[in-house]
């Protein structure tokens, strides 16, 4: 065969039809039509729990809890659905609370004589855990993004995961101990400052790993388990100094079934803005030349800046308006310009506006970075200072 007759022969074979193959993301099938088997039986396994729970616990229940723990029923298993290592980690939350709570038997002292609970699984214990395995996950995280070593930063992915099922048991264990010393003292773990620390630790890490997964990189590990580890510094001092770990009853004004709804959103908010502002200083380091070969591209660091400022936004001005729902209920009006009410504000407006020009104006770069790091001074000082330097009618959260 001459050189004429291959060129025919290849140009007949290019010409020829090729069977098509669908892209994943390609698929325009209904979400649930793309569920599988194992999807699905991990969700009656989360609606059997929780149908378990209601008529365990109806008694303790009123129309209002058994409508959130509905809906967040619903809500993990569609998680669950989306985020596979997050379904993982919701069911060794269960089975580990389920055998903490089964070692009790309904008696608070054995968590000072039975191992387990003792060195693993009682609240305190478990936090204690989860304060460890984070400052330990910063630690492999540098050693990764300094050496470029995967094996550093999978071993600080795997102790981030394994500080957050530790840090959810805790505040799981914590609650059913609550209840334990009485049930006027029962309540859920997010009423102080030590218990909402917690909260914000184990936010922060799971929209981290979520992002980790969701852009491929390990990279920016280092830096956002900086800002979980000061809290989780700043917990071991409040323990210390103040005793906080101690379950105290609930003042009257936390004794309302807003908390359970108001917290958990307020904190999703205030992790998303703490994420954003670490990822703009990985940004603001790489601009400068520090790590520059070793973190993802700017376009990434912009994009994930922009997604955890957008989604602290909507769960921040969710919480805001449940907030002045509660406070209508609690004092007899939506707004009453206390400090941490306006400081809330504050925070709102700041990140308003830097939604605002981002849309319109464009927002990127520099600017965008310094903008969302100022914006963590702006929020710690809402969530934090106004505790510790002004008073009003939120002063049950001093220091």
């Amino acid at each position: 065969m001459n050189l004429t007759q291959i060129s025919q022969s290849s140009a007949s074979t290019a010409q020829q039809p090729t069977a098509a193959v669908p892209a994943p993301w390609l698929d325009v099938r209904p979400f649930w039509r793309r569920l599988s088997p194992l999807d699905w039986l991990f969700a009656l396994a989360f609606a059997t729990g929780a149908g378990y729970a209601l008529v365990s616990y109806q008694a303790r229940m009123d129309y209002y809890d058994e409508t959130v723990l509905v809906g967040a029923t619903s809500a993990s298993i569609v998680l669950g659905w989306r985020w596979k290592q997050g379904r993982l980690l919701m069911m060794l939350i269960a089975t580990l609370s389920v055998a903490a709570i089964s070692v009790y038997h309904g008696d608070l002292a054995r968590a000072d004589s039975v191992f387990l609970l003792k060195y693993c699984l009682s609240s305190q214990s478990a936090i204690l855990w989860m304060s460890a395995l984070f400052a330990l996950a910063t630690l492999f995280y540098w050693i990764g993004l300094l050496s470029r070593s995967d094996t550093g930063g999978a071993i600080g992915t795997w102790m981030t995961w394994a500080a957050a099922l530790m840090g959810f048991v805790g505040l799981m264990v914590r609650w059913y101990e609550s209840w334990l010393m009485g049930a006027d003292i029962g309540h859920i773990p997010v009423s102080n400052l030590y218990e909402v620390f917690v909260l914000f630790c184990l936010i922060t890490a799971l929209l981290y790993l979520y992002y980790e997964r969701h852009y491929e990189t390990r990279a920016l590990g280092a830096f956002v388990l900086l800002i979980i580890t000061a809290a989780v510094g700043f917990l071991t001092w409040y323990s210390a100094a103040r005793d906080a770990q101690q379950i105290e009853p609930l003042v009257p004004a936390l004794q309302s079934w807003w908390m359970k709804i108001h917290v958990p959103a307020n904190f999703i908010g205030y992790g998303s803005f703490a994420l954003s502002a670490m990822v703009a200083v990985a940004y603001l380091c790489k601009e400068h030349g520090i790590l520059a070969g070793r973190l993802p591209d700017f376009e990434v660091l912009d994009d994930l800046m922009y997604k955890s400022i957008a989604v602290g936004f909507a769960f921040f001005t969710i919480a805001t308006v449940l907030g002045a729902m509660w406070a209508a209920e609690a004092w007899g009006g939506y707004w009453s310009w206390d400090p941490k009410e306006s400081w809330a504000l504050i925070v709102w407006l700041n990140y308003a506006a830097w939604l605002h020009l981002r849309l319109v104006r464009g927002l990127r770069g520099a600017a965008a970075a310094w903008w969302a790091l100022t914006g963590l001074l702006v929020t710690t000082f809402a969530f934090l200072g106004v505790n510790m330097f002004l008073s009003g009618l939120h002063s049950y959260g001093k220091l």
